[in-house]
């Protein structure tokens, strides 16, 4: 058996531990936004935005444990749906934000609303996932400068 093969045999059961508990936070996507499919009037689109964004988080992650595949095809098919994503969640923000804060109370006639599960997750997902892209952000720029200090020391 040679590294490569052996490698793979490890870092598939590796892999899986770690993204299983991953696919948890798009299956309540999915799970959420057709529960509620037609309970937010104030902006249809969220629970749309829900199950498209749980759907293609699970595709991607998936995709990240084939090893089938030709590597330059993987790589292609990941920063298409990567893209993707960028674009919906932007998309998705929009409808979210536009909407900030919601009417939760569905008895009051003539005023449209949302509700307050499906809002609050939505909402949620997207703020977090912001502030975690700020912190890898950050994170980079700190690496990016430590770098070029040390460079610049020796």
């Amino acid at each position: 058996m040679d590294d490569a093969s052996l490698r793979q045999i490890i870092c598939l059961p590796c892999s899986l531990v770690i993204k299983l508990p991953m696919l948890a936070v798009p299956i309540a996507q999915i799970t959420i936004g057709v529960m509620y499919l037609n309970e937010c009037p104030k902006q249809q689109y969220i629970p749309v935005y829900l199950v498209v964004s749980g759907v293609f988080g699970i595709v991607l992650a998936l995709l990240s444990c084939l090893t089938c595949c030709p590597d330059k095809l993987c790589y292609f098919c990941n920063g298409l749906l990567s893209a993707f994503m960028f674009c919906w969640s932007i998309t998705g923000s929009v409808w979210i934000y536009s909407i900030y804060p919601p009417n939760y109370n569905s008895t009051v006639p003539g005023e449209p609303y949302c509700n307050k599960t499906l809002y609050l997750l939505a909402f949620w997902i997207t703020t977090v996932s912001y502030i975690i892209l700020a912190g890898l952000l950050v994170a980079g720029c700190c690496a990016l400068i430590c770098l070029c200090v040390g460079a610049i020391r020796k």
